[in-house]
This record gives C-alpha cells, sequence and structure tokens, in this order.
C-alpha cells in the first residue's frame, strides 16, 4: 500500500502528529524553556519548580506513547530539523532530547516541525482525494462488499479488492449458516440446494410462496449464480495474477453486491 496516496492513511496519521503536539505542549507547561544559561550544553527546558516530578512523570510518558503513534510522519512527509553537526533529525523520535544535557532540539524545533507535518499531510490529503481512481458509485455496493474493497481499490489494487470483497461474502454465509467444514463453492451450492435442510445443513430460501412462480426461479438462479460468481469471480481474482482493469473489478464487485442484497433478502430454513 502507498500511504501518501490513501486519504483515511493520511488523516490518521495527521491527527496522531496532533495528538503528540498536544501532548508535548501540556509536558511543556510544566517547563520553563532555558533561554540564558549554558545553552548547548545545559538542558533547554527545566521542569519549573512548582511542578510536580510525578505528573512531569507521567506527561513524559504520555509523550512517548504519542511519539510512537506519530512515527511514520516525518519519512511520509519529510518533516525534519536540520541541525548543523547533526545533520537530519527526527523530531518526534528526538522530541525528550530537549530536556536532557546537550540537546540535539529545542521546543520550538519539535513543535514547528509538527506543524509543517501537518501541513504536508493536509496537502498530501488533499492531493490524495483529487487522485483517488473514480469508483462509479461503487460506495453504493452492498457495505459488506465495498467495506472489504475499498482501501484496495483506491491504492489501484483492484485484482485484490474483488478477491477481498468475495472473501469477505463468503465469511459472512458461513457465520450466519454456522458452516464452516465445507470449501466455498461446495457452501454455495449446499445453502441454494433445493433439498430440504438437514441438522447441520441449514438453507437460505428466497421468500415467499414457494410454489409461486417468481419464487421457483430465484430459488433456482440462485442455486447456479452463486456458485457460478464463487468460481468465475472470486477463484480467478483470489488465484489470478494478471492485473485486472478497474471497469473488470467494477462490474465484479458489481455482481457480489447483488449476490450479497440477495443473500440478506433470503430467509434462513433450519430442522
Amino acid at each position: 500500500m502507498d500511504a501518501s496516496r490513501d486519504p483515511q492513511y493520511l488523516k490518521a496519521t495527521a491527527q496522531a502528529v496532533a495528538d503528540f503536539k498536544d501532548a508535548v505542549e501540556e509536558f511543556l507547561s510544566l517547563h520553563i524553556s532555558n533561554k540564558h544559561f549554558g545553552r548547548g550544553l545545559a538542558p533547554a527546558e527545566f521542569p519549573r519548580d512548582d511542578a510536580d516530578p510525578e505528573e512531569i512523570k507521567e506527561l513524559r510518558s504520555k509523550v512517548a506513547r504519542a511519539a510512537g503513534r506519530a512515527s511514520y510522519a516525518p519519512s511520509l512527509t519529510g518533516a525534519y530539523v536540520h541541525v548543523e553537526g547533526h545533520g537530519k533529525i527526527d523530531p518526534i523520535a528526538a522530541w525528550a532530547s530537549m530536556t536532557l544535557p546537550k540537546p540535539v532540539l529545542e521546543a520550538d524545533d519539535v513543535l514547528g516541525a509538527c506543524e509543517q507535518m501537518l501541513g504536508r499531510l493536509e496537502a498530501m490529503e488533499r492531493r490524495a482525494e483529487a487522485q483517488a481512481p473514480s469508483v462509479s458509485g461503487a460506495e453504493h455496493f452492498h457495505p459488506l462488499v465495498w467495506g472489504a474493497a475499498s482501501r484496495l481499490w483506491r491504492n489501484e489494487h483492484y485484482r485484490e479488492a474483488v478477491a477481498s470483497a468475495a472473501e469477505a461474502l463468503v465469511a459472512h454465509v458461513q457465520s450466519r449458516t454456522g458452516r464452516h467444514d465445507v470449501p466455498a463453492t461446495s457452501l454455495w451450492q449446499q445453502i441454494f440446494s433445493e433439498a430440504p435442510p438437514k441438522t447441520g445443513e441449514p438453507r437460505l430460501r428466497w421468500p415467499g410462496d414457494p410454489t409461486n412462480q417468481s419464487v421457483k426461479t430465484m430459488n433456482a438462479g440462485l442455486r447456479l449464480f452463486a456458485p457460478g460468481a464463487q468460481m468465475t469471480i472470486r477463484n480467478t481474482s483470489a488465484h489470478g495474477t494478471d492485473e485486472m482493469t478497474a471497469q473488470d473489478a467494477l462490474e465484479r464487485l458489481g455482481a457480489l453486491s447483488l449476490l450479497a442484497r440477495w443473500v440478506d433478502d433470503c430467509d434462513d430454513h433450519t430442522v
């Protein structure tokens, strides 16, 4: 996955940076900046005389955790601090140096780099959204199907998106019927079988009078369509190696979405 092209990932990273910046500012509220004494040798930030050491310790841990969650932001945005004699410094990884002797960074370096990261992530998110492939209404597909496919689709992994959606649909049916004992194609064949349900072998049936011609037609069609979709859509996308075009993937997702809605509409028949 190319993180720089994923709007959701960029948004989440920006939130992590914002949380880190907030935690740093809270930590700094218990400190006084060293503007004069031994600059470059003494710490850049000293604890306030009235600050509770335990509170400082807790806030230090809070910043460290936030730094971990935001750790990918500098490399993603290229927002580093260049320090004479040290080169390129990661402002999130090295934040604590401002409280140590011979600090590599000062508070303004860390906070300024955070603002730069936030600005770049905002710009990257806008660009990613603008460049995201058109889904031509695919976001209105069945939520199970689109939920499994959307992230891969937006990164232009179309074949993988189709495979993921098909597997999510099978997993849903397995959970609904309790059938984890047969391969997926057999599962579709059995749950739509015209044979009556047995113990441990429930069926799905189109709702309505089973003698009604329209109901009979739907049940007969589902017996063919569901396993056919498994073999022609899921199996070829999961085991194939050729690239799939967006149009080909969109049509396959549409078929899976339709099948998912039909499955939702079916009644459970058990004994």
